[in-house]
């Protein structure tokens, strides 16, 4: 649970149109930030966009700048359980009176953007628009030697895109808010390759050729330099590992580092991982490969909490953010080759504006049985949509509805014991993944 100090900052922000719904728009957010200061001057950044495994990618990145001594600031979202999981400092979530104080310096600057912006007709600063500046300011009070800030939502309008970052990173993109980005993987890539910035640095996760095209052409017309995995940088050994992966990675250095152990599951947590070292190749300068002592140190203080978590042990339950197809395929091919569970039992709610279906059929190799539940948001299907969806999608499986999450949660356990090698998978949605993680915590179930 947050702190109460936390807590009120965030229920000051809610009363903004929250993130759910962005308005494509930059400059309110310009605006904010050149009254308070413009604090995204005060550090280099080094910016993450795509569709799936931002906020690993970032956490890596984040994680190996820390071990080279560097005071680093976080800014992810959303937050699993604790909204000042969103903004760290040095690896840790910044404590409330810290954030308390860079809420109260945004109060007149706020205040003004949103006079100017009602005079001129416009709606005012939102959630996530008022977010991203808390974090800056926050930063820059800290303040940070280098900042690793997650796009929101695209890259184009996203309220992260203020910042002239010193290096772009692009993670796999995929099908994802299609009413927004743009109906197909080409004009999602051109809205999220925005984020590119003159004379700057990109790093790209393998991509479609739609994809690349589109951040080929956006670097050219900054003059920027564009290193892509498998052509300026390579995974070229990825081997399970107890607990995790072993990996091999040549570097845009060209430097080919000693094998590293990596303490998440799944190959795309290696794919993440090894663009998070080209990333960080980068902002040292692309002659300047990681020492070995800190790459070792940054990966083995990483963790990427929600994604394949394990939460409880009596039964045995994970629970992973996966919220769309591309997503969930990652998840089931590491489910698949990490674990040896006889059955799973899968616990899903989603929200509305998802693909609901495909997710589901993506899940189909690994659902010994649905347990379909609602997410805690007005947004959310109904876990009686979820369960016609999920009957469609997996006409083999038996389905189970639950109108919210802790009575699915108390079936699957329940399922769960009633036979050996059985586990339970919470996915579908971040809130979701949340509010199990609370719920683990409250009712002890054997992690903490």
């Amino acid at each position: 649970m947050s702190d109460a100090t936390t807590q009120r900052v965030y229920e000051e922000l809610l009363t903004r149109v929250g993130e759910a719904h962005p308005r494509p728009r930059i400059e309110p957010v310009r605006r904010l930030a050149e009254l308070a200061g413009s604090p995204q001057l005060s550090f280099p950044v080094i910016q993450v966009a795509g569709t799936n495994g931002k906020t690993s990618t970032s956490r890596a990145i984040e994680s190996i700048l820390r071990a080279h001594g560097l005071r680093t600031g976080l800014f992810t979202s959303p937050h699993l359980v604790d909204f000042a999981e969103r903004f760290q400092v040095d690896g840790e979530p910044v404590a409330p009176e810290v954030l308390a104080a860079g809420w109260q310096e945004l109060q007149l600057p706020l205040q003004a953007a949103d006079a100017e912006l009602l005079a001129a007709g416009m709606g005012k600063i939102t959630f996530f628009e008022a977010l991203v500046v808390l974090g800056l300011v926050v930063f820059a009070d800290a303040p940070v030697e280098v900042a690793v800030l997650e796009v929101g939502m695209g890259g184009e309008w996203d309220a992260t895109n203020i910042v002239d970052a010193e290096v772009a990173v692009f993670t796999p993109i995929a099908l994802d808010h299609v009413t927004l980005l743009g109906p197909d993987i080409q004009a999602i890539a051109r809205t999220k390759s925005k984020i590119i910035k003159d004379a700057s640095t990109v790093i790209t996760a393998a991509q479609t050729a739609d994809a690349l095209a589109e951040i080929h052409a956006e670097a050219e017309r900054h003059g920027s330099k564009v290193y892509a995995a498998g052509a300026d940088f390579s995974l070229l050994e990825d081997r399970l590992a107890v607990g995790g992966r072993q990996i091999d990675v040549v570097g845009i250095t060209g430097h080919t580092y000693e094998p590293a152990f990596v303490p998440l599951f799944g190959q795309h947590q290696a794919e993440n991982v090894t663009l998070a070292i080209a990333a960080v190749e980068a902002f040292f300068g692309a002659d300047r490969p990681v020492p070995t002592e800190i790459l070792e140190t940054g990966l083995g203080q990483l963790t990427s909490p929600g994604r394949l978590q394990l939460v409880g042990t009596d039964p045995i339950v994970y629970v992973d953010a996966a919220h769309n197809p591309h997503g969930a395929e990652a998840l089931v091919r590491a489910v698949t080759e990490s674990f040896s569970f006889d059955e799973l039992g899968i616990v899903v709610g989603v929200l509305g504006e998802k693909d609901a279906s495909g997710l589901l059929e993506t899940l189909a190799p690994i659902a010994a049985q649905v347990f379909a539940t609602a997410v805690d948001s007005p947004r959310t299907l109904s876990a009686e949509e979820l369960e016609v969806a999920a009957r469609a999608s997996l006409p083999e499986t038996p389905i189970e509805a639950f109108p919210a999450l802790p009575f699915a949660l108390d079936r699957a356990r329940s399922w769960a014991s009633e036979s050996k090698n059985r586990a339970v998978l919470v996915v579908g949605s971040v809130v979701l993944a949340g509010e199990t993680i609370e719920l683990a915590r409250e009712q002890k179930w054997g992690t903490e």
